[in-house]
């Protein structure tokens, strides 16, 4: 089936499910993760029908596409952001980024601890959990924060900061996974080392660069330079710039992309221009790609767990769930926040989906969830945190919006 008819199905129907949800008082991204999921439940019922929706996960456009979707997210998010103040909340966001990954990290191993049969795949399938319960996605929390307007306030400036850490951080745990399913065992610290100064010169060369040489050019460009729309293909050249040095350190692209928005300022240039290219940039994101991202992620929705075993999916979403919004929240309390603020920060650090997906995708390859004997847990692993993933997607942005309301 041809590409432009699978998109054109998903943006229709992800839009029209957005506007339902905004004239409920939900906000877009819920909307747009339900389109997801019934066109999810519509294609598997009848995959003999639609044979190529049912596996739109293995059609490498539609993944480029997506991916794009988290590339345009993430940077709309760094040029809607003030640099300055995000420096400032970044000390007390170190805090609520660790405090949101250790907590369910362990909390979730805790859980396989007690649940999972013994195996020679026990480690590997607690890592697993815990790994997946410790990731906050990062483009549905900020998504989540431009919909009810908090993203400049002080609580969206530490959840954007923590969430930025916590993506750095689960670069590190999901090496570690990899290297454990690969192998059977933990990796060496001599690689976690190589992997962390790959992290530290990404940051070194991306702020230099930042700070030093991209005011210059982009006056430049911004004077001298007179093509149409020449500041857009500048913002979009240095952000592909970073995302390829992100990726050449073995680290996630969206991170590239962040960095090159926070960096793109009204500083060098007419405060009109500068607005522009920010609309520019948002109407790609918002009207286009950011629908079809989140749609993709509703479309992963397996059921089977529900059914097989309903006490194991309560309880991981319940861990995943209490786990971050105390481990982020105290933190962010302990910081000076407010209780609502700390509320704010827990929930938002809460909001899981692209990332969990591509764990437990590789950990299905890896075979981490075959064994011998009749184990229903491990057998439907791979769909409870499937499942886990979308609805606190799904539900984080409906209480950020009750939260925001409740704050002003």
């Amino acid at each position: 089936m041809d590409i432009w008819y699978i998109i054109l199905v998903l943006l229709v129907t992800a839009r029209l499910f957005s506007e339902m949800a905004r004239r409920f008082s939900i906000p877009p991204l819920a909307g747009e993760l339900v389109a997801g999921i019934i066109l999810g439940i519509i294609f598997n019922t009848w995959s003999g029908t639609f044979t190529e929706l049912s596996n739109l996960h293995d059609n490498e456009v539609f993944t480029a596409i997506t991916e794009f979707g988290m590339f345009f997210l993430m940077l709309y998010a760094g040029v809607e952001l003030n640099f300055k103040n995000l420096k400032k909340a970044s000390g007390n966001a170190v805090w609520v980024a660790l405090g949101g990954m250790l907590i369910p990290l362990a909390l979730g191993m805790g859980l396989g601890w007690f649940t999972l049969p013994e195996s020679e795949l026990k480690s590997a399938q607690l890592f697993f959990i815990g790994v997946a319960l410790a990731i906050t996605a990062v483009p549905v929390a900020i998504k989540a924060l431009m919909d009810i307007n908090l993203l400049n306030t002080k609580e969206g400036q530490t959840i954007v900061s923590a969430a930025v850490i916590d993506d750095v951080i689960s670069l590190v745990l999901l090496a570690v996974l990899t290297a454990f399913l690969k192998t059977g065992e933990m990796p060496g610290f001599e690689g976690i080392l190589i992997l962390i100064g790959k992290i530290i010169l990404f940051f070194i060369i991306t702020i230099v660069v930042g700070l030093y040489a991209l005011p210059y050019l982009l006056k430049l460009v911004s004077k001298k330079i007179n093509i149409e729309e020449s500041e857009v293909s500048f913002l979009l050249i240095v952000a592909f710039s970073f995302a390829v040095l992100a990726e050449a350190l073995d680290l996630h692209f969206i991170l590239g992309a962040f960095i090159a928005g926070l960096f793109f300022t009204k500083r060098e240039m007419k405060k009109s221009v500068y607005e522009d290219v920010k609309n520019k940039i948002g109407a790609i994101n918002t009207g286009f790609l950011a629908p079809i991202f989140f749609a993709s992620i509703g479309l992963s929705l397996e059921l089977s767990a529900f059914v097989n075993i309903p006490l194991f999916v309560v309880a991981l979403i319940l861990i995943a769930s209490v786990g971050k919004i105390i481990g982020a929240g105290i933190p962010a309390k302990l910081s000076g926040l407010s209780t609502q603020q700390s509320l704010i920060v827990g929930n938002a650090m809460n909001a899981r989906g692209a990332v969990e997906l591509i764990i437990a995708d590789i950990a299905l390859r890896a075979g981490l969830f075959k064994l011998p004997g009749d184990s229903h847990i491990v057998q439907n692993l791979f769909s409870a945190v499937v499942i886990m993933a979308i609805v606190t997607t799904l539900v984080t942005p409906i209480i950020l919006k009750k939260l925001g309301k409740r704050k002003s």
